[in-house]
């Protein structure tokens, strides 16, 4: 059924980011027990809330990784070196702004953000050290995930999902090491930041070895190209803003009503579950330049073929998630107690169940949110989030005011309510895609600069591409 629905690129892509799947759950898998053997439920919490600190200082990335990939695959499809050099020079230079000024508020708010998770004082003065680290860590992110989209952009993502799985094995690698020889939370943050520089170093080779560029150049900052890299990133930012709303909002609330110790089941439980969903979805991110690339042919053929797409991925859903969901939810008792042994916890398989539940619910809604930005509808996107983080909040909320406490468990079970809101959402905006008109098929949001002209019934079909800017590229 793979072969039907990918050709050969589309194959070597999704089987890179399957293998990198797979490497993530391995890490992962290997990681919990040495960090709470290592530091017990309350410490490894702590680095948890360090964590969700600089997912929120992601936001300072404004979608400009996601902007880098979609305009350097442009460039790169046109052979135009000076191209990429300018998007990717213009680029770096917005997000080492964007990563400085995130990493001013961190510093500006270190005491209300410390008094928001309602920590202890030891545990408190931990988190004030480790604070100013993260904030800096934010802005070495920033770089290293723009070099990683330039190499997926130069048609290598392959090589970039390799560099990414190498850097999560040296994470927990030195991280472990530290442990092991005697340092504390402080050995996480290290093995984070050795894996970023990893992960740059290699990136950086194989950019070069794919492209002849020369990113540290003033003369290769351009602000129209700037203003591009907005554009796009923005309709990704809103999305990710909105969504990134989800975890640490049940994170803050665990740690003010349930306590920091229960913030690790709840990790663990959420991050077992979507590694699970991974496996599976990692084919699915496939479908969107498919999608896109069927979807600029106004034809009947191409409004079937991706209807016969969006089918059979979802009988693959089934096929596949079904059995592996079954399975891990049956054992799931079993699995978990040798995974963590001694600090296994009998709350977590139950937990961890409900939000297997979860990601199955979610996994649909993956697949039809992939056809959709194929479509190019961002605004349905940016829906979806709102939908989805919005109805998760309100349930935990309104949870808490009714039974006055919260639990890992409760804020699984408003999870499935939340995703399978969003996925009615989706399915419908996907049902109303499908069944419209072809000549409807171009119209998203962000569509190609160029004004596309077919000349037929000639003895060659004639095509003219013109810029909006005014620019004229013909060709037969």
């Amino acid at each position: 059924m793979i072969k039907k629905l990918f050709g050969s690129q589309l194959r070597l892509n999704m089987a890179s980011g399957v293998v990198a799947t797979v490497i993530s759950t391995v890490a992962m898998a290997i990681a919990y027990p040495i960090y709470l053997h290592f530091l017990d439920y309350e410490i490894y919490g702590l680095w948890l809330v360090l964590a969700t600190v600089l997912s929120f200082a992601q936001l300072g990335n404004l979608g400009i990784d996601q902007a880098i990939m979609k305009l350097v695959a442009e460039e790169h499809g046109r052979g135009d070196i000076e191209g990429i050099q300018r998007y990717v020079t213009t680029a770096l230079a917005l997000l080492c702004l964007s990563g400085t000024v995130a990493l001013i508020l961190i510093l500006a708010l270190k005491n209300p953000i410390i008094a928001a998770f309602n920590l202890s004082d030891e545990n408190a003065k931990v988190v004030a050290w480790l604070l100013p680290y993260i904030g800096i860590l934010s802005i070495y992110v920033f770089i290293v995930q723009a070099l990683n989209a330039t190499l997926s952009g130069l048609g290598r993502m392959d090589l970039a999902n390799y560099t990414q799985s190498i850097g999560r094995i040296v994470a927990v690698g030195v991280a472990a090491t530290l442990l092991y020889s005697g340092r504390g939370i402080e050995s996480l943050l290290i093995g984070n930041a050795l894996s970023y520089l990893c992960v740059h170093i290699m990136s950086l080779s194989c950019i070069r070895r794919t492209a002849h560029i020369r990113f540290l150049q003033i003369g290769n900052l351009d602000a129209q190209r700037g203003k591009r890299l907005l554009c796009f990133g923005g309709g990704v930012f809103g999305g990710s803003l909105i969504s990134m709303l989800f975890s640490p909002f049940n994170k803050l609330m665990l740690s003010r009503y349930a306590g920091v110790s229960t913030i690790p089941i709840y990790e663990i439980a959420y991050t077992g579950s979507m590694q699970v969903r991974g496996l599976i979805e990692a084919g699915l991110r496939a479908l969107m330049p498919e999608v896109s690339r069927l979807n600029g042919i106004t034809t009947q053929e191409a409004r079937d073929r991706i209807i016969q797409i969006y089918r059979r991925a979802m009988r693959l859903i089934f096929v596949t998630g079904i059995p592996i969901y079954g399975v891990l939810f049956i054992l799931s008792p079993l699995l978990l107690r040798f995974w963590l042994g001694d600090r296994f916890v009998e709350t977590l398989p139950n937990a961890f169940r409900i939000m297997l539940i979860s990601s199955f619910v979610s996994l649909f809604g993956a697949l039809v949110y992939y056809v959709i930005m194929g479509f190019g509808r961002i605004r349905y996107l940016i829906v979806t989030n709102c939908i989805g983080a919005g109805t998760s909040c309100l349930l935990v909320t309104a949870y808490y005011v009714i039974t006055r406490s919260v639990s890992v468990n409760s804020i699984g079970f408003c999870g499935i309510a939340a995703n399978a809101a969003a996925l009615i959402y989706l399915v419908r905006r996907a049902t109303d895609l499908l069944a419209s008109d072809t000549n409807q098929f171009v119209s998203g949001e962000h569509s190609l600069p160029y004004e596309i002209t077919v000349v037929e019934n000639t003895p060659v079909t004639s095509v003219s591409l013109k810029h909006v800017q005014g620019d004229s590229i013909d060709g037969e």
